[in-house]
């Protein structure tokens, strides 16, 4: 594999266990240590690899080479930049119990996974509640109703299907609203953009380069630009309406991330907020809708107004 021609998108601990079965025995030596701690190994001289390895300082120098890195240099720096994705990644959090009641009775008092998956999403909530009772809601909601046209943008697997979320609660209110999550679409849709028009970007880094071209794009044609997204990112820095957005992962890696349901949350305040702002109109439009579908599929008064 080519590492110059896209360097970042090379996996070191991807690479080196793809490796191993070809390595020498020395090398494997040296792949064992390595990815026992990326960390200490990408801090640790060539020396000092060596050493602990029990190996020669050629055989690092040949394992940094069978690996696709020109030398050792280059090894410890993408060893430095794995190790930064975080340990969590790289070992994995305990896993809870599973399976029958023997497995459970296994385990020292393990925790029900519905109270640990509930924990997250509610520590996730809180600690967004306190952020979100600060947003400029009102300010954002009113640039909504006011526009000629919404546009909403996202990107990834929380935000993608977040970017729906927002239009369908939008159409809801009679808004005039459109979502797209592919990076050339927001581009080209960026570039039509005017002064009555506003985009509503959903990230929860707000870091995405193709997100941040569109929104761009957008402003430079005028268009007004509502983020629900991390504070301190570029696509904070970028926006009209900041509605902040804070994730923060704990070391269970193995469930989704809790940050989607602070960004719904966000979402459904600021909806909400429309919704309040236009309060005649939003009830005969809801009461029309609730109507259609009870007439459609039977049912009780207080089914949820969609499905």
């Amino acid at each position: 594999m080519n590492t110059a021609a896209d360097p970042a998108r090379f996996d070191i601990v991807a690479r080196i266990a793809q490796c191993v079965p070809d390595l020498r025995p020395a090398e494997r030596t040296v792949a064992a240590l390595i990815l026992d701690d990326l960390a200490r190994a990408a801090r640790a001289s060539i020396g000092e690899l060596a050493q602990r390895a029990g190996v020669s300082v050629a055989s690092v120098t040949r394992f940094a080479k069978a690996v696709g890195c020109h030398d050792v240099r280059e090894l410890k720096l993408r060893l430095a930049q794995a190790a930064a994705v975080g340990e969590r990644f790289l070992r994995g959090g305990p896993v809870p119990a599973q399976g029958g009641a023997a497995a459970r009775a296994a385990a020292t008092a393990p925790e029900p996974l519905a109270t640990r998956v509930y924990d997250e999403i509610h520590a996730a909530l809180a600690r967004n509640h306190e952020l979100l009772r600060q947003a400029p809601f009102a300010q954002a909601a009113a640039a909504l109703g006011a526009a000629r046209m919404i546009y909403v943008f996202g990107m990834g697997g929380g935000s993608s299907a977040l970017a729906d979320e927002m239009r369908f609660r939008l159409v809801r209110l009679g808004r005039p609203v459109a979502s797209y999550q592919d990076s050339l679409l927001q581009r080209m849709v960026a570039s039509t953009l005017s002064p009555d028009s506003v985009v509503v970007a959903l990230s929860v880094t707000g870091r995405v380069p193709e997100l941040l071209d569109a929104c761009r794009i957008a402003r430079d044609y005028g268009a007004k630009l509502v983020a629900l997204t991390a504070p301190a990112s570029p696509l904070a820095a970028l926006a009209d309406w900041l509605v902040p957005i804070v994730a923060s992962e704990t070391d269970f890696i193995y469930k989704p991330s809790s940050s989607r349901y602070a960004m719904m949350m966000a979402l459904d305040v600021l909806v909400t907020e429309l919704a309040l702002a236009q309060p005649d109109e939003s009830r005969e439009l809801l009461r029309r809708m609730k109507h259609t579908l009870d007439a459609h599929r039977g049912g009780g008064e207080r089914q949820p107004l969609g499905d």
